[in-house]
């Protein structure tokens, strides 16, 4: 993977996802000894749509790493406002930084930039379309919760249309096996067919859709949350009339198994009540956590610099 970019998880083999996972809890066990593992190292977040949570941590992962942080934190602050071209700022930035991260708001932006870039380009989010790094911190907290994450029941809620973290997950869980999708939402809101096909591909993994959260909620291992994105609209009547749709309380968590996890990928508005935050299935802000350790993970291994201590597996290896 080294000096590879990342636009989708398409572009990372399972074994190496396995090991970044791997890396990741071995981050957290060891936060001293990786402290200087990319010192001298520098990562530019070029960000031209509004982010707290992937944004800090990206930046967070890499100052934990002892490296520097460089960038911007929306489009009005960039030379976009003057019409430069995501190729020519991504080719200057990278000319500055060691690694680049960057989200923006049209599908494909990564991509241009990937291809533009002389250093690695890790896709924060292209609009409705991928967010590879939010999927390894899903992926991450599957497995710290199962052990495992495959042979599991996975819900999704809400807005399947537009949620690139949903097509994301759906997509890599696909690519592990054995996992059946319960695709909860609105009519207005399902997911796109190209997911669908994707599902229908995997000789292991299967799905049904369903519009009623309480009737299905009992039989997830994983339900997955997401919030009807305001953004994603041009008509803010369908928004107001869709975004209520689903309400996680501790009446519909009653009807869920005790070991049942609940992730969203943040931030939320309605979707999840606060009174649920106490409850130990909820595993949303676990999931902030082991985004920060997996970019930890991602940012060192892209760049090559090895964790002091860490043995790789054989598998990667080879």
């Amino acid at each position: 993977m080294v000096g590879k970019s990342v636009v989708t998880l398409d572009d990372v083999s399972t074994a190496d996802i396995t090991d970044l996972m791997s890396k990741a809890r071995y981050i957290d066990s060891h936060r001293r000894q990786v402290a200087g593992t990319c010192s001298s190292r520098v990562l530019a977040t070029l960000f031209y749509e509004p982010s707290t949570r992937t944004r800090l941590s990206f930046e967070t992962a890499m100052l934990r790493l002892g490296g520097k942080v460089i960038g911007f934190a929306g489009a009005q602050l960039s030379s976009a406002t003057k019409g430069e071209t995501i190729h020519d700022t991504v080719k200057v930035v990278s000319q500055y930084a060691d690694i680049i991260a960057m989200r923006h708001p049209k599908e494909g932006a990564a991509l241009v930039a990937a291809q533009s870039s002389d250093v690695p380009v890790i896709n924060a989010g292209d609009g409705g379309h991928m967010h590879p790094t939010q999927t390894l911190a899903d992926l991450a907290t599957i497995d710290a919760r199962f052990g495992r994450v495959t042979d599991l029941t996975v819900g999704l809620c809400g807005d399947l249309t537009f949620g690139r973290t949903v097509h994301s997950l759906i997509e890599t869980l696909c690519r592990f096996g054995n996992v059946r999708f319960v695709l909860i939402s609105p009519n207005e809101l399902k997911t796109p067919r190209y997911v669908l096909d994707r599902i229908d591909a995997s000789p292991t993994c299967s799905y049904v859709e369903a519009t009623d959260l309480s009737a299905v909620i009992g039989d997830l291992d994983v339900l997955y949350m997401t919030r009807v994105q305001k953004e994603r609209f041009f008509n803010e009547d369908d928004y107001l009339r869709l975004r209520d749709t689903y309400i996680l309380d501790e009446a519909k968590m009653r009807l869920a198994k005790p070991t049942m996890a609940v992730l969203h990928p943040l931030p939320r508005v309605n979707e999840i009540a606060a009174e649920v935050d106490n409850d130990p299935r909820a595993a949303y802000f676990e999931q902030v956590r082991n985004g920060m350790l997996m970019r930890m993970a991602l940012e060192s291994t892209l760049l090559g610099d090895p964790l002091p201590g860490y043995a790789q597996s054989k598998e990667v290896q080879a």
